[in-house]
């Protein structure tokens, strides 16, 4: 059966994939995340504006994924000397994390490590790579926590044509879920720690901190509208 049948028989497809982000991005993270019909793959963006400090959040996010927004901001502030970022970034900088499909619910702490990056990179402006995606709760000091639905959302990468996944070390124990044919064409690479995140993201694979310029200063639709929540557990 061909492509051209299913449609035929089936109907038009219910489910629309997004084109995918392709090439380095400033700001932008491929995140993951669990929802009632498999795993779902998130593009989280993150613009830096001239401002005082506001850090502002849309999307339809729930009260936990805001919450990992702020630790995440907070981890970044306390460690800005370590990360080579300027200490009062945030005096004349207005920060807005965005996670598209907005008419979707979404909730969950496991894309603080995915909005921690998204946040470096924006304010360092420095390209993330693309064929990385990333899930891990995020504590204000920087440790990478366990997360639930790891194989639909190492499935979800894989079919994104993601090349990498970065998990949480606590979750090595459910690779033994995940079928040897997606362990074959994923690279899954268990993290503790932020400070093991940094050099599989960044283009340039530098194994130090993201260091600041001198400022001048996935996914797939419904055809038509979604109402399932979308877990970042």
């Amino acid at each position: 059966m061909t492509p051209v049948l299913v449609t035929k028989f089936l109907g038009p497809p219910k489910i629309v994939r997004e084109s995918e982000v392709r090439g380095p991005q400033v700001g932008i993270v491929t995140g993951l995340a669990w929802t009632e019909t498999g795993g779902e793959t998130l593009q989280i963006e993150v613009n830096t504006m001239g401002g005082k400090g506001k850090l502002q959040l849309t999307g339809q996010l729930g009260d936990v994924m805001k919450e990992s927004a702020h630790a995440a901001f907070t981890y970044i502030r306390s460690h800005c000397e370590s990360l080579g970022i300027a200490a009062d970034f945030q005096d004349n900088t207005d920060i807005h994390i965005h996670i598209p499909e907005g008419s979707i619910p979404k909730d969950g702490p496991s894309a603080g490590v995915a909005m921690c990056i998204a946040l470096m990179s924006a304010v360092s402006k420095r390209p993330v790579r693309s064929n990385v995606a990333m899930t891990g709760e995020i504590t204000l000091r920087g440790r990478v926590l366990a997360i639930g639905g790891l194989k639909e959302k190492v499935l979800a990468a894989l079919r994104a044509g993601v090349k990498t996944v970065l998990f949480p070390r606590a979750n090595e124990k459910d690779l033994a879920d995940i079928p040897d044919y997606v362990t074959k064409r994923l690279e899954l690479i268990p993290v503790a720690h932020m400070d093991e995140v940094y050099v599989h993201v960044f283009k340039d694979k530098s194994k130090t901190a993201p260091r600041q310029s001198k400022p001048a200063r996935s996914n797939h639709r419904q055809n038509g509208k979604r109402s399932a929540l979308t877990s970042v557990k």
